[in-house]
């Protein structure tokens, strides 16, 4: 009894504790000389509730029209093209690009290519719209970005002068918004803070605060809901793009005082202390793909079963002891982006499955996991086993997400690749759509979070997902072995497909792009059947008729 005590309060007290913050994006940003194939590799997880994915085409605009900036664009109850409530108008261009919409818009067809990631910021900071003019929410600047740019300084430039001038909306909670901004050259990190409440474009201000510093070439980095640029150099315009108070604002508000000579840090000025749901992917992260950079928190699960829960010996690590960004010890292939995606922490102190409230007997005196074990355990049966809260990569309530793979040597509509999945990664399968790809099938374009529809990829994912937690050990290995020929022959396919689609490019882009959109339609409509196949094995494998 006297052993028992103390982790049973350890429990309760976890089951009473914060619980991990609602932002759920991850990005992970690779370099053309750090990628396996010299593509610049840029994905994002957990994206925004609308995960309908479609594509608006381009088109050309008569001179003196304007174009809507609207509030909804997340929002999966409005019709497909109803992105909501018009907030204000900018001058329209004269042409607009061809882009992949979705609840942040992704791809363009030039092969720019924006992931996005919601990150804390001071809550002095945030602003909403009954408290300020702003009207800017980040998921409507890349729309215009995609619409507008070729490159990715370009895009960077364009979002920041919209962001100061009509002000930063957060649309994600109160925080701020960390981009990556990639084009077959390049990528950038930029990083978007607000205002705060009161701000009016007539005050002359700007309405927002924003830096941006180049990703290097040979290096790599994630962004976990958290900021990442440190030490600006703003006379470097090769590195660094800043809005013209990206110190100001923090020196007038006493986050940063020059007198002391310490040198200005932007991470340290406009980003609150982090929390766990944050280093524990920084970590995760680099301790993966840089292990050699330096001695990292040891977070690998040992004999003890009680490290999942008990914080008390953890290293509480600073949050300088993570770059910008490093030089992977191995280059990156697009499957480890996909695979880093589908992490659940397997094997360490954060792995939801290793808690001890999974163990049962096996019958012989010792103890053993349940088959019942999953790594996505909802709020209820939280509570119900006073399970200690985790933030994986993958997660049951994502939305959808994306890897796009940019390629310089291809033509654009070949050489850009957005890989996307609906629900959960580690359930979904990934999917490509070309950039020179003009619609996608219908089954990616049909999702209402209020009916349920077999001819929803959304849904049918969904399901499959929800009746894993029947027997999650077991049935998370029939879904790999059902999946995993349909992804292993996209992949085995795509120089192939390329191949052909280069040919036919040289003598026709539009032959080479009805090619491309019919392959990549023809590969979403095999996802709902295959997984109304996957959910009847699953309710026959694992009904409750069976002991």
């Amino acid at each position: 009894m006297k052993k028992t005590l103390p982790i049973l309060l350890v429990i309760l007290l976890f089951a009473v504790s914060r619980p991990a913050e609602d932002e759920g994006c991850t990005v992970i940003a690779v370099g053309r000389k750090a990628s396996a194939d010299g593509s610049v590799i840029l994905s994002h997880t957990d994206a925004g509730p609308d995960s309908r994915i479609y594509i608006v085409p381009a088109a050309r605009h008569r001179p003196g029209e304007k174009a809507a900036v609207l509030w909804g664009i997340q929002d999966p109850s409005r019709p497909l093209r109803d992105d909501g409530e018009v907030l204000g108008t900018i001058p329209q261009a004269a042409e607009t690009f061809a882009y992949i919409h979705s609840a942040y818009p992704h791809m363009n067809e030039h092969q720019l290519a924006i992931a996005e990631s919601t990150i804390d910021q001071r809550p002095e900071l945030a602003a909403s719209r009954e408290t300020g003019g702003q009207i800017m929410t980040v998921e409507q600047a890349e729309i215009f970005a995609l619409q507008r740019c070729r490159k990715a300084r370009d895009a960077v430039k364009l979002i920041g002068a919209l962001m100061e001038t009509y002000g930063f909306l957060p649309s994600s909670g109160d925080g701020g918004e960390d981009l990556v901004v990639g084009d077959p050259g390049e990528a950038w990190v930029m990083e978007i803070f607000g205002i705060g409440p009161g701000w009016n474009r007539e005050s002359g201000r700007p309405g927002a605060i924003w830096a941006a510093q180049r990703l290097g070439d040979d290096q790599a980095l994630i962004i976990p809901n958290w900021s990442i640029i440190k030490e600006i150099d703003a006379a470097d315009a090769e590195r660094f793009m800043v809005s013209s108070n990206y110190m100001q604002e923090a020196v007038a508000r006493g986050w940063h005082d020059p007198k002391t000579g310490k040198p200005f840090v932007w991470q340290e000025a406009y980003a609150p202390l982090p929390l766990e749901f944050a280093t524990s992917r920084f970590w995760l992260f680099y301790s993966t793909f840089m292990p050699g950079l330096r001695k990292w928190p040891e977070r690998k699960l040992g004999k003890n079963p009680m490290a999942t829960i008990n914080p008390y010996y953890q290293t509480v690590e600073p949050l300088s002891i993570y770059p910008f960004s490093a030089a992977p010890e191995k280059k990156i292939s697009l499957q480890d982006v996909i695979a880093f995606q589908r992490s659940v922490f397997e094997g360490t102190i954060y792995d939801f499955t290793a808690q001890p409230q999974w163990l049962v007997s096996d019958g012989q005196g010792g103890m053993k996991l349940s088959p019942l074990a999953t790594p996505f355990p909802g709020s209820d049966l939280r509570a119900l086993l006073k399970l200690s809260n985790r933030r994986p990569v993958a997660r049951h309530r994502g939305h959808y997400g994306m890897v796009c793979q940019l390629r310089s040597w291809l033509p654009d509509a070949v050489g850009g690749v957005y890989w996307v999945y609906q629900d959960n990664p580690y359930i979904s399968p990934y999917v490509p759509v070309y950039a020179g790809c003009t619609d996608t099938a219908p089954c990616y374009q049909t999702y209402d979070p209020e009916n349920y529809s077999d001819r929803s990829a959304r849904w049918t994912i969904d399901a499959v997902d929800n009746l894993c937690n029947l027997r999650f050990q077991d049935a998370a290995r029939e879904v790999q072995a059902m999946r995993r020929p349909f992804e292993e022959k996209i992949f085995a396919e795509q120089e192939r497909i390329e191949k052909e689609a280069l040919a036919r490019f040289r003598r026709s882009p539009e032959r080479a792009r009805a090619f491309l959109t019919a392959y990549c339609r023809g590969l979403m409509d095999e996802v709902p059947p295959l997984y109304v196949r996957m959910r009847e094995r699953l309710l026959t494998r694992f009904t409750n008729n069976r002991e």
